[in-house]
């Protein structure tokens, strides 16, 4: 049994290896084509460019492991099959499940050094990664800037235009400027139907050049009071050809090393997302006792049940208990109130939307980690069995099966995260939903491989309708 053991491992390993390192190689090219348009053209050093894929690599580990493993072992499996030697091993009244009992433990070793890798070391990476992204796209923010949006990472200016275009993508279409320099927002705006980037190596300075446009400005002092402020003059201005020198020396320094975001979701542990969950609960649930407490009072419910007429006993019907002069008078004011509770609530649900969603993607992201560290023993379970079915070796058919099964994997993933983050399911449920699917998949192709089934009997579907159009066609002969 040891050389029977020693011939499944090396034949699962050989493949592995491969794989792994040919899908963790196009996974780092895809994250660096994403990121491409913050490196290129930057003047940055190799070495930063070298780092930066390195954590691009240690960030792709964990999702590699999965995909290589279903893969080999579907390859592995498979080419025994075809080659008839899984056949030979039954005949020698060796089980499925026995012979397969080294991968087994080797897909609980790898499953629990992938734990590790997203307790330990992918949290690291992600720290690292994104803020080194951040640190490059300052490097020249002008590069950066975003159609569509508000980009803030030039100092103290706000800007927003429509389109980028030309050849170096530094000419702009409809632009808004908002000067902040004064601390007072909105105080100074430029608009201007096109623009022009200019940024030269070594300067302190970014220019935008801007053409037919206005310039305005509030003219309102440091010291001014709210009335003083309302009759403060203001000034608007048309020009064809406009200059905004922007002092960027303080960004021009380029240090990869500088860590601005510490408290990601990604770049926690196991053991601090724990601690941000507990952290964000608390005053999750006191926000939601206040605001309920709020609307409690403002409907005076605790008057609800108190008789302040005296007297005769209360009538069922709340408007019977006054007289029709004052029926009117009570109606009003219960829809005036009914109103504005009604827009408190409103605002109240957006607001406990948005912060219940913060709060179960730290929950979501506490049960994925877990979930997808067993995805090493769950997507093996699906990958080994099939591989004997199909009885199909090689890289064809059997990586057109394994990108499959992961793209389901990764979907549901992906689909309980945002059921989940969006309060449709619980955090539990968002984070394990891709391994509830497919783990019972896996077991029944497990037992349809131990006894030498296939996946699905076709014959056995088709076998009605072959029945029938030979009937048709013989009725037709005669």
């Amino acid at each position: 049994m040891k050389i029977l053991n020693r011939y499944i491992l090396k034949s699962f390993l050989s493949p592995f290896l491969a794989t792994f390192f040919i899908i963790l190689f196009v996974l780092i090219m895809q994250a660096l084509w994403l990121q491409f348009d913050k490196i290129a053209g930057k003047g940055i050093s190799l070495l930063i460019i070298l780092k930066f894929l390195a954590y691009m690599a240690l960030m792709m580990v964990p999702t590699a492991l999965p995909i290589a493993i279903l893969l080999s072992a579907i390859m592995a499996l498979g080419n025994m099959a075809e080659n008839y030697e899984f056949a030979a091993v039954k005949s020698a009244g060796i089980s499925l499940q026995r012979f397969i009992r080294p991968l087994v433990v080797l897909m609980i070793v790898l499953s629990f050094a992938n734990f590790l890798f997203l307790n330990y070391v992918f949290p690291y990476a992600s720290l690292r990664s994104k803020n080194l992204i951040y640190n490059m796209k300052m490097k020249e923010p002008g590069l950066a800037l975003v159609a569509g949006t508000f980009n803030r990472e030039i100092p103290n200016y706000s800007i927003k235009f429509e389109e980028k275009y030309g050849e170096n993508e530094n000419f702009l279409k409809n632009v808004l400027i908002y000067d902040l320099r004064s601390n007072t927002v909105n105080n100074k705006v430029i608009t201007a139907k096109r623009g022009e980037i200019v940024s030269e190596e070594g300067s302190r300075y970014l220019t935008l050049i801007l053409e037919d446009g206005y310039y305005a400005e509030d003219m309102i002092g440091k010291k001014n009071t709210t009335e003083t402020r309302k009759r403060a003059p203001f000034t608007k201005a048309h020009f064809d050809h406009y200059e905004v020198n922007i002092d960027v020396s303080s960004i021009g320094d380029f240090d990869p090393d500088d860590v601005k975001y510490k408290t990601g979701k990604e770049m926690l542990s196991l053991k601090q997302l724990d601690f941000f969950i507990d952290s964000l609960q608390a005053p999750y649930h006191d926000f939601v006792i206040n605001r309920s407490g709020r609307v409690y009072k403002t409907l005076k419910a605790n008057r609800l049940m108190v008789d302040t007429l005296g007297g005769e006993p209360l009538q069922p019907e709340i408007l019977d208990n006054f007289t029709d002069k004052n029926k009117q008078l009570v109606s009003e004011n219960a829809f005036i109130a009914i109103n504005g509770n009604l827009e408190n609530l409103r605002s109240f649900k957006e607001t406990l939307k948005d912060k219940r969603k913060i709060l179960n993607g730290y929950n979501v992201e506490f049960h994925k980690r877990i979930a997808f560290s067993l995805a090493c023993l769950v997507l093996f379970f699906v990958g080994t069995p099939l591989g004997s079915i199909i009885r199909k070796g090689g890289f064809g058919l059997p990586m057109i099966i394994a990108i499959t099964i992961f793209v389901i994997y990764f979907f549901l993933s992906i689909f309980g995260k945002n059921m989940a983050e969006s309060n449709k399911v619980s955090p539990f449920i968002g984070g394990w939903l891709a391994t509830f699917v497919l783990l019972p998949f896996g077991v029944l192709l497990m037992i349809r491989a131990t006894n030498d089934k296939g996946i699905f009997n076709f014959d056995a579907f088709m076998q009605p309708f072959y029945n029938f159009f030979n009937k048709v066609f013989k009725i037709n002969k005669n």
